[in-house]
C-alpha cells in the first residue's frame, strides 16, 4: 500500500507572506485523515508547523507516521528550516508519535481561571514602566527572552529573528500600547525587585472568554530566589482581574523546572505543548 499526501482545497497566505495547506492523507488514492502545514517568516528564516493531523482510518497502522514525514519534506520544500509541533495536553498519542519522530519538547502553555484579586506581600508596590524606564526594560526583556530561546534548542540565528519579529509585533508602540501591563515591583526602600509584561487580552478562550497572556516575568538577578517571582505572579492577576480578564495564561520553556513548579504550586495547568526539531 502507498500512503501520500494530497492537497485539500487552495493553498491559503497569511499576513506578512505566511502561508498554509490542508492535506489529506491517503493509501492507494483514498482518504483516510488529514493535517494541515504552516509556513511564517522570521526575520530572514522560515519557521513551519504541522497542526490537525489525525487519522480517520486504519489507526496503529503508521498512517499518522507517514503523514508527518510528507508534511515535513512538504516544509522543507516551502524552505522552513526549523519546525514546531503543538500537542493538546491529554493527547497521549500524538505525544508519543513526535518523540518517535525526533521531536523534543521546547515549551508548554498554562493557564489559570482567576479568583479574587491576591494581595501583594507586605512592603512591596507596583509602578508602571514610562518613558524613562522602557529602554533599560526592553533590553533586559529582550535578552532574558533570548536566552531562554537559546537554551530551548534554537539556534542563535532562528532565536534573534523570533525575538525581534515577536517585540516588534506586540509592542508597536512601546510603552504606550494599548492593552499590556508593563510594571515594575518595588521594595519598601523603592529598590527594583523585578519586572513584568502581560497582554491583557492576548486571545479568546474556546468558549469566547479573553484570555491575558504573561509574557515576561523577571526578577533582577541579585533578588532571585527570594520569592519575588511569586509576587510577580501574583500581581499580574491583580492586573488582570483589573482589566476585567478572568483566565491568565503563560509560555513557560520547558528546560525552566523551577518557573514550572511555581506556577503549577499557583494553581496553572498545562494546556499544551510545543514540540520541535530542525528541518536542516
Amino acid at each position: 500500500m502507498t500512503t501520500t499526501l494530497r492537497p485539500e482545497g487552495a493553498e491559503h497566505s497569511w499576513p506578512g507572506g505566511g502561508r498554509s495547506r490542508r492535506w489529506q492523507i491517503c493509501v492507494n488514492g483514498r482518504p483516510v485523515g488529514g493535517l494541515r502545514t504552516t509556513a511564517l517568516p522570521r526575520g530572514e528564516q522560515w519557521w513551519g508547523e504541522i497542526t490537525e493531523l489525525e487519522v480517520t482510518e486504519g489507526r496503529r497502522r503508521g498512517r499518522a507516521t507517514i503523514g508527518a514525514l510528507a508534511a515535513e519534506e512538504v516544509l522543507r520544500g516551502w524552505g522552513c528550516s526549523r519546525l514546531d509541533v503543538p500537542v493538546p495536553a491529554g493527547a497521549d498519542a500524538a505525544l508519543a508519535l513526535a518523540g518517535v519522530l525526533g521531536y523534543t519538547e521546547r515549551m508548554r502553555n498554562m493557564v489559570k481561571r482567576l479568583g479574587a484579586p491576591p494581595e501583594l506581600p507586605a512592603g512591596l508596590t507596583a509602578h508602571r514602566i514610562g518613558a524613562a524606564e522602557y529602554e533599560d526594560w526592553l533590553a533586559e526583556a529582550r535578552s532574558g527572552y533570548l536566552a531562554d530561546l537559546l537554551d530551548s534548542g534554537l539556534t542563535e540565528a532562528q532565536a534573534r529573528a523570533k525575538s525581534d519579529a515577536d517585540h516588534q509585533q506586540v509592542l508597536p508602540d512601546r510603552h504606550a500600547t494599548e492593552g499590556v501591563a508593563l510594571r515594575q515591583l518595588r521594595g519598601a526602600d523603592g529598590a527594583v525587585l523585578g519586572s513584568l509584561w502581560v497582554a491583557l487580552r492576548q486571545a479568546a478562550l474556546p468558549d469566547g472568554r479573553p484570555l491575558a497572556w504573561v509574557m515576561v516575568v523577571q526578577v533582577d538577578e541579585e533578588h532571585r530566589g527570594l520569592g519575588y517571582g511569586r509576587s510577580l505572579m501574583l500581581l499580574a492577576e491583580r492586573e488582570c482581574l483589573a482589566a476585567g480578564v478572568h483566565d491568565l495564561g503563560l509560555n513557560v520553556f520547558s528546560r525552566n523546572e523551577v518557573a514550572i513548579a511555581l506556577y503549577t504550586s499557583l494553581g496553572y495547568r498545562t494546556t499544551l505543548r510545543v514540540l520541535g526539531k530542525q528541518l536542516y
